[in-house]
């Protein structure tokens, strides 16, 4: 049977779950969150409410995302490989397929499909899958959902966002204390209570902005973390690893990967206040994405509604290790920057990273830097944009009393992005459409998780991909062929070594060139280009050296 006849046969058969009233599925996700920031995967960042959830479902060890923000949502959204829906990159448009920059027409999102099956829908947060300039024919309430509270843009200030939309119009914070990541959970809630009830399941997306740049969070809660990171960030990571293998989940044969390169010791860094105090800032900013996660499961308990709710909580990319650079050119003007130049108040706001100025306020606008989100992705290596480990591990938590059958389980089975969206289709009963609105949809890509609630084995894909910023892999079994961007493939055996210390490449031509031939096969049918076919100015700055 062909892959597309196959996918088809199986999403048109629904699992043994769907035999039971249609659960309510919520979509949590966090943003630019590492590996091991949240309790059930080894954090010491009290996370009570998603203790919970893991304690009371499953979670996930072997979870990817695509490294980078738009590509994730994209992904997440249609089911689809990012380039196939458009967003390879980020929101421009680069006049390739594969990455306009804007979600495409012939993907559907999962809102258009369970709406079509008698769903009701409503989104909370971060969209960024639109150009935050262009007009709203891709805003969620085009894209399926009934009613939408958030940000089109893909980031700004926690105080006052940028971008800030209610269904199709644009407003402004209402309140005093307004804070971001406190109005998403509180709106989220407020759909619950307006949406269930009424005999139709509810798909609720929420997308949490927390812990994404800018460091910004209530003072109380920052005080609670002040002390909590005077060690720093090496003692940190060896701390958190040794946690995460009690925990089990990571192995214990796998090596704590050492220090980047690019990260001093503790012990030699100057500043030490202002390091502890972005730190301490981070894990407030969690802190308040899991009191804000109580809310929507608060709000499920009281209209009886937990037990039929399917939740996922996941991250967008690993740990981010972006700086943050003093303000500059268009960045100054307030109808285009994601960054406000005042307060509401009118105070100017101090763009960059600068240790004389403690973040955390709303005129501050700082970033934590690579040394904490080194420790964010414990154990693993690199970050946010790169696709080796650290760049696309996610947790993945799945609560459903309903449907899981074993509360507090782990799997080691991998799962992609690309399998949510399946197993929305799958529990809800719903049918993935071969035409939508008179377009020709991409046949999906993913597979339902739904056998692994079960506790059985899910049929594997043959091969998981990535392309991100020319950075490139492919996962088959257990082996793993990745690279950056201009350099060579590392071959890695995953059980073995998943923080990838031990490049097997050079003892293993025949499977470098086996998986190699196989990540091209897919880029050629994906709408993956080379990144550098399509970076602006590259072939007018290769024009120029020939002549």
């Amino acid at each position: 049977m062909q892959r597309r006849d196959f996918l088809r046969a199986t999403l048109a058969a629904p699992s043994l779950l769907a035999a039971a009233p249609r659960p309510n599925i919520v979509l949590i996700m966090a943003d630019d969150m590492g590996y091991s920031d949240i309790g059930p995967y080894g954090s010491e960042i009290p996370t009570p409410n998603l203790d919970s959830l893991a304690r009371n479902g499953l979670r996930f060890t072997q979870f990817y995302n695509t490294a980078r923000c738009c590509p994730t949502r994209a992904s997440l959204l249609t089911g689809l490989y990012p380039h196939q829906a458009g967003i390879g990159h980020m929101m421009v448009d680069n006049n390739r397929p594969g990455y306009r920059g804007d979600l495409n027409k012939t993907s559907v999102t999962i809102a258009e499909v369970l709406r079509s099956a008698g769903y009701r829908t409503a989104m909370c947060g971060k969209w960024h899958v639109t150009p935050q300039t262009a007009d709203n024919h891709n805003w969620p309430l085009q894209r399926g959902f009934e009613k939408y509270f958030g940000t089109i843009s893909g980031a700004g200030s926690f105080w006052d966002p940028s971008h800030l939309t209610r269904d199709n119009t644009p407003i402004k914070p209402d309140k005093k204390d307004f804070y971001y990541t406190d109005e998403i959970g509180t709106n989220a809630a407020q759909y619950i209570d307006e949406l269930t009830g009424k005999g139709d399941p509810i798909f609720l997306y929420v997308a949490f902005t927390a812990p994404h740049w800018p460091m910004h969070a209530p003072e109380a809660t920052i005080a609670k973390y002040k002390d909590r990171y005077k060690a720093g960030w090496d003692a940190l990571r060896a701390e958190r690893h040794a946690r995460m293998k009690k925990l089990g989940v990571v192995k214990t044969k796998w090596e704590l990967s050492p220090r980047d390169p690019e990260i001093p010791k503790w012990d030699d860094i100057p500043n030490k206040d202002w390091h502890i105090r972005r730190m301490a800032v981070y894990a407030a900013m969690i802190d308040h994405l899991d009191q804000n996660i109580g809310k929507i499961v608060a709000k499920l308990k009281a209209k009886n509604q937990l037990d039929n709710t399917l939740i996922f909580f996941l991250a967008d990319n690993g740990g981010c290790a972006e700086g943050m650079a003093p303000r500059s050119g268009t960045d100054s003007n307030p109808n285009t920057s994601i960054r406000p130049v005042t307060t509401r108040d009118g105070r100017p706001v101090q763009v960059g990273n600068d240790p004389s100025v403690m973040p955390g306020a709303a005129d501050t606008y700082q970033s934590y830097g690579p040394e904490w989100a080194h420790a964010s992705n414990t154990p693993f290596r690199l970050y946010k944009h790169f696709v080796h480990e650290g760049g696309i591990s996610s947790p993945l938590i799945i609560h459903w009393p309903k449907g899981v059958k074993t509360k507090n389980s782990i799997t080691d089975q991998p799962g992609h992005l690309i399998d949510l969206m399946a197993t929305c289709v799958d529990v809800a009963g719903a049918k993935y459409p071969a035409e939508y609105k008179g377009e020709k949809i991409t046949p999906l890509e993913g597979k339902p998780l739904t056998p692994i609630f079960e506790g059985r084995q899910r049929p594997a894909h043959e091969a998981i991909y990535w392309e991100h910023e020319g950075n490139q892999a492919i996962r088959m079994a257990n082996w793993k062929l990745v690279k950056r961007h201009g350099a060579e493939w590392e071959l890695y055996d995953l059980e073995n070594d998943r923080t990838e210390l031990n490049n097997l490449a050079a003892k293993d031509h025949s499977r470098v060139q086996m998986m190699s031939a196989k990540w091209q096969a897919w880029a050629d049918r994906s709408n993956v280009l080379p990144w550098q076919s399509w970076l602006p100015n590259q072939g007018a700055k290769k024009k120029k050296k020939k002549g």
